[in-house]
């Protein structure tokens, strides 16, 4: 009797202890919030953009919240895998980098919903005006600028739409080059300094085009004053993208999850300029991510690369 009650008690305290290791920390336990942001623009810009939602979510959650700009997209794509980063905006050839890698790694808690009401973005490929470029056919054998290898706008798109457009199966056999230039701000500065002949961003191609239109790239550098749209033509546009999503790291606690997407989801409620100034243009807000819609783009990630 008196050993089976020292077995009992043994495997209480083993089933303690397996529950402490399985179970999801409760948020209360957890100090810090890691938010990952997206490489490709100027990391000054990139911190004072996110100064408000550091602040309000600090607030919100009664943690610390930390701000981790990555020099690249991979930078956050493998801090979310690898449990160093608990959030982030990714666009949706990075969610699927992630997906293919780690299914389980993140859940998305919303998406941008456009000022048109529409949940997707377009690739446009831009070059100087006064370079004489009047359509695509004329950059034959010139260089064309690449974002960032994870971006979906600035190459996955390009890489599997632009052959058709300029009818070559391999773009290296219509442009003299095709190089990263490391983000989509130094793609479209690249273009106007002359680095590059032309180069791949992204844009809502909504709204007023001589504003940047309403969402984007083109729009950032607009409001910043870094690019006058009289400067540059638009010589392509891709079919419509869906728009990346914000996500969570899985492992999260459950009530820490669910705040997190109240607050991104009512941010154009609360504060719309924040709102704004996070996401990087005028949307009508933040809005479920439904099912099924990345698979063509986890698809296409998967076969080409």
């Amino acid at each position: 009797m008196k050993l089976a009650s020292t077995l009992s008690a043994l495997a209480v305290v083993a089933l303690g202890s397996l529950s402490a290791v399985t179970l999801p920390a409760r948020a209360e336990d957890m100090k810090t919030l890691r938010i990952g942001i997206l490489g490709g623009e100027n990391e000054a810009d990139r911190l004072r953009n996110w100064k408000c939602a550091q602040d309000q979510l600090a607030k919100l959650t009664g943690m610390e919240v930390k701000l981790f700009p990555a020099a690249d997209y991979d930078g956050v794509i493998q801090g979310l895998i690898g449990g160093t980063l608990d959030y982030a905006d990714l666009g949706a050839s990075g969610y699927a980098k992630i997906v293919l890698k780690d299914a389980k790694a993140v859940e998305t808690i919303a998406v941008q919903k456009q000022a048109d009401g529409s949940l997707g973005y377009y690739t446009v490929l831009i070059a100087r005006k006064d370079a004489g470029f009047a359509k695509l056919e004329d950059l034959k054998g010139k260089t064309l600028a690449f974002a960032d290898p994870d971006s979906t706008s600035g190459y996955l798109i390009p890489l599997t739409q632009l052959p058709k457009a300029v009818g070559a199966d391999d773009l290296k056999k219509f442009f003299k080059d095709t190089p990263f230039a490391g983000g989509h701000e130094q793609v479209v500065q690249g273009v106007l300094d002359k680095k590059f002949d032309a180069g791949t961003t992204f844009s809502s191609a909504v709204g007023d085009e001589a504003t940047g239109f309403t969402s984007g790239q083109l729009k950032k550098m607009v409001d910043k004053g870094t690019l006058n749209m009289k400067d540059i033509v638009i010589l392509w546009k891709s079919d419509t993208i869906p728009n990346g999503p914000t996500v969570v790291r899985s492992a999260l606690p459950a009530d820490l999850k669910s705040k997190l997407k109240s607050y991104i989801q009512g941010l154009a409620t609360s504060d719309a300029a924040c709102l704004k100034a996070v996401e990087g243009g005028d949307y009508q807000g933040m809005v479920d991510v439904t099912a099924g819609f990345y698979d063509g783009i986890i698809a296409a990630r998967k076969a080409k690369l």
